[in-house]
C-alpha cells in the first residue's frame, strides 16, 4: 500500500507564491500544488520547478494549475494571492481589493481541503486572516498569518549587520500587527543569551527597530515595481515545515486571540507554539507599560481595518 505524502498547496503563482512552492519542494515537505488564475503561469513555473528536482535530488511532485481540483485534501495551504504593494502605497490601500480575492480563494480551499491549515501571506495581513477565517469557518488554530516570522527575521538581520555576528545567533521577539505598528521587544532580544544592549546602545537600537518596522517598504522602494518575496516566502515555509513535521516551534505568528494579552476576537502577532494542529498555544509574556501601550496602538490599527471590512 502506497504511503500518502503530505500535500502543500500555494495559492498565487507570483514571486512570493512561486518562491514558497520551490522552497517547499527543496525541503521535501510533500507534493506541491501551485494555483493561479493566470493561464500558463502556474503550469510553466510548476514544470520548471519539477525539472529541477533531479538536480536537487528531491522526490516530490509539483503541479501547476488554474483549478482547485488538484489541491484536494491539502494538509497546508499558503495563500499569497492578491495585488502587491507599489511605491507610495500602504498595506491598508490594498484592503478592499485583496479582501475580495482572499475571500474567494478561502472558499475554494474550504471546499476542497476542509481539514487544511491555512497560512495567510496576503496583505494587509492581519485583516486578511479575519477574511479567511470567516470565509472558511475553520477553527482559530487552523487559520494564521505569516507576519511575525518575517518581521523578526528582518529585525534579526539588521541586528546581525550592526553587531557583526551570525544572524541565527540572535533570538528576538515582536508583537502586534504587520507593518509600522509592529512592536519589536528589545527586552526579549538576546545574542546567544547575552542581552542585545550589551552590543548596541539604546539610541542605535531604536533606529534598528524603526528600520525593522519599515523593512517591507524599504524593499518596495528599491524594487519600484514589486515587493519583497524571498524572505516572506521563507517565513511562510518555515511555518509550514513546523506544522507538517509537528516541530512545536515557538514563533511570533498572527493568531486569533480570545482574551490573551487582554484582547478578544482579533488577529494579532503573538508568540505561539506551532505544531501539527496549527497554533497549538498562545504564549503570554510580561510587557512593560510602554510595550503594552505600543501593543494597544497596534491593536487599534488592526481593529480599524477589520471594522472597515465589516
Amino acid at each position: 500500500m502506497a504511503i500518502r505524502k503530505n500535500k502543500i498547496s500555494v495559492i498565487g503563482a507570483g514571486n512570493v507564491g512561486a518562491t514558497a512552492a520551490h522552497l517547499c519542494a527543496l525541503k521535501e515537505l510533500g507534493d506541491v500544488v501551485l494555483v493561479d488564475i493566470a493561464e500558463g503561469i502556474p503550469q510553466g513555473k510548476g514544470l520548471d520547478m519539477y525539472e529541477s528536482t533531479p538536480i536537487e535530488r528531491v522526490s516530490v511532485n509539483i503541479t501547476g494549475t488554474n483549478s482547485y481540483d488538484a489541491t484536494k485534501d491539502s494538509d497546508v495551504v499558503i495563500i499569497t494571492a492578491g495585488i502587491p504593494r507599489k511605491p507610495g502605497m500602504s498595506r491598508d490601500d490594498l484592503l478592499k481589493t485583496n479582501a475580495g480575492i482572499v475571500k474567494s480563494v478561502s472558499e475554494q480551499v474550504a471546499k476542497f481541503s476542509p481539514h487544511a491549515i491555512l497560512i495567510i501571506v496576503s496583505n494587509p495581513l492581519d485583516a486578511m486572516c479575519h477574511v479567511a477565517k470567516s470565509a472558511t469557518g475553520f477553527p482559530k488554530e487552523r487559520v494564521m498569518g505569516m507576519a511575525g516570522v518575517l518581521d523578526t527575521a528582518r529585525y534579526r538581520s539588521f541586528l546581525a549587520m550592526e553587531i557583526g555576528c551570525a544572524p541565527d545567533d540572535i533570538q528576538a521577539l515582536l508583537l502586534g500587527g504587520h507593518g509600522d505598528t509592529m512592536v519589536p521587544l528589545p527586552s526579549y532580544t538576546t545574542v546567544q543569551g547575552i542581552p542585545v544592549t550589551h552590543f548596541i546602545s539604546t539610541d542605535r537600537l531604536a533606529q534598528i527597530v524603526d528600520r525593522a518596522k519599515n523593512g517591507g517598504i524599504e524593499i518596495v522602494n528599491f524594487l519600484k515595481t514589486g515587493s519583497a518575496y524571498y524572505a516572506p516566502a521563507a517565513a511562510a515555509v518555515e511555518m509550514a515545515e513546523a506544522i507538517i513535521k509537528d516541530q512545536k516551534k515557538i514563533r511570533p505568528v498572527c493568531a486569533f486571540l480570545e482574551g490573551e494579552f487582554g484582547y478578544k476576537g482579533i488577529y494579532l502577532g503573538v508568540p505561539v507554539i506551532l505544531g501539527a494542529k496549527g497554533v497549538e498555544k498562545v504564549i503570554e509574556i510580561d510587557l512593560s507599560a510602554q510595550e503594552k501601550e505600543l501593543l494597544n496602538k497596534s491593536y487599534q490599527a488592526v481593529k480599524g481595518l477589520v471594522e472597515v471590512l465589516g
